[in-house]
């Protein structure tokens, strides 16, 4: 077996703990019992358990984005990104994809290299989604109160972050994701006023963002 295919199947033994027992399950021979290969190759390879975690986190949300991307592309409003947002949640939550970010959270706690990996990770979406609002939003009044990178950030993170919330209350998680949805509706309104009525929202942004 070549060494590309050994790291893979390495990657894929981890991403399986993970998703199986938490971060806390993972260990050279939990990992290596999952890859099928021997303990000694996690170390040759990665040099840590820790670094095999953080590049598998990183190579799992790299292809997972790029799963999405011509979804991405081919949304044309905010409402469409939205809606897409929640097909995302629920492919990733079921694929178990939501558990494996929430793990590497969880144990990015302390910093360190998975701390590192797990920004990557997130990252990732962020940048995904904040191209996607930068073409929706161009000249929207929206972009007035709001930067595109800070909506990307808050997008994401309702999407994402919502995970480890529905566990503990799932009715306002839906909430949070309805309110998300509202927010869709309230731009594309904004965005269907005419060029008096826009000029004359785009100047109440203006004071409201000053006066913040």
């Amino acid at each position: 077996m070549n060494g590309t295919g050994t790291k893979q199947r390495l990657i894929d033994g981890a991403l399986e703990t993970i998703r199986a027992g938490g971060i806390t399950a993972v260990s050279a021979r939990t990992v290596a019992t999952a890859a099928g290969t021997n303990q000694a190759l996690i170390f040759y390879h990665f040099g840590s358990v820790e670094e095999l975690i953080a590049q598998a986190c990183v190579t799992a949300t790299e292809s997972r984005v790029a799963h999405f991307r011509d979804r991405f592309a081919a949304v044309t409003t905010l409402g469409e990104l939205l809606d897409l947002g929640r097909v995302i949640h629920a492919e990733e939550r079921a694929e178990g994809n939501m558990t494996v970010l929430a793990q590497a959270l969880a144990g990015a706690q302390g910093g360190g290299r998975l701390a590192e990996a797990t920004r990557q990770a997130l990252d990732k979406w962020v940048r995904e989604v904040q191209e996607t609002l930068d073409r929706v939003l161009a000249g929207s009044p929206v972009l007035e109160l709001a930067e595109t990178e800070g909506l990307a950030h808050a997008v994401s993170a309702g999407f994402l972050g919502l995970t480890l919330f529905e566990s503990v209350d799932p009715d306002g998680a839906e909430q949070a994701l309805t309110a998300l949805g509202q927010l869709a509706v309230l731009v594309d309104v904004l965005e269907g006023l005419g060029p008096v009525a826009t000029r004359a929202v785009r100047a109440k942004l203006r004071k409201t963002a000053k006066r913040s």
